[in-house]
């Protein structure tokens, strides 16, 4: 058996290397100076980034799945279809809840243990999901699938909303009026 991943690396290697066309503009970018910020120009740079609190999704989410639960229940009169919704409404809450607590209960200074933990609090949100999905035949009294999907996912989408819920930084920009000149009748 021939290793063509050996012998094409080295015959690549004995070609001579020729510039792209864009040769100079990837040049430009990969050199780019990186500048360390001070602590000052870190926080003012933090000031201006929008943040949205995981507890206003969540309670978004609550409000949202309550809504259509009493919507569906109001439309079709039916306390099955508004059982299916709410629980529909929960199995997204609860987890995220959850997912929100285990993330916002103590911060760590370190990226990979941050980033170890957001995944290990999404894996918890995930299970809780599924165990939630699979004893809702237990747990809700004839269970409307669509119903409880539907509100899931409405609820799942409502976290989409937050990016326009963001605070936005105030943009100051002087706003000045053409000067007209007042012109002559003849």
């Amino acid at each position: 058996m021939i290793d063509l991943s050996a012998s094409a690396h080295s015959a690549s290697a004995r070609l001579p290397r020729r510039p792209s066309a864009d040769w100079n503009a990837e040049d430009a970018t990969e050199e780019a100076p990186f500048k360390t910020l001070t602590r000052q120009e870190a926080q003012a740079l933090r000031g201006t980034i929008p943040t949205t609190s995981p507890w206003k999704v969540i309670g978004a989410q609550a409000v949202v799945g309550v809504v259509c639960s009493a919507l569906l229940w109001a439309l079709t009169q039916r306390t099955d279809l508004a059982a299916s919704a709410l629980y529909g409404a929960a199995t997204a809450v609860l987890p995220g809840a959850v997912l929100a607590r285990g993330m916002t209960r103590r911060t760590s200074s370190n990226p990979a243990a941050a980033a170890i933990g957001f995944m290990f609090w999404e894996m918890v949100k995930i299970a809780l999901a599924v165990a939630m999905l699979m004893a809702a035949v237990r747990v809700v009294p004839g269970l409307s699938w669509p119903a409880l999907l539907g509100v899931l996912v409405v609820c799942m989408k409502v976290s989409w909303l937050a990016m326009l819920w963001q605070r936005r930084p105030a943009v100051k920009t002087p706003v000045t009026a053409p000067q007209q000149k007042p012109t002559e009748k003849v």
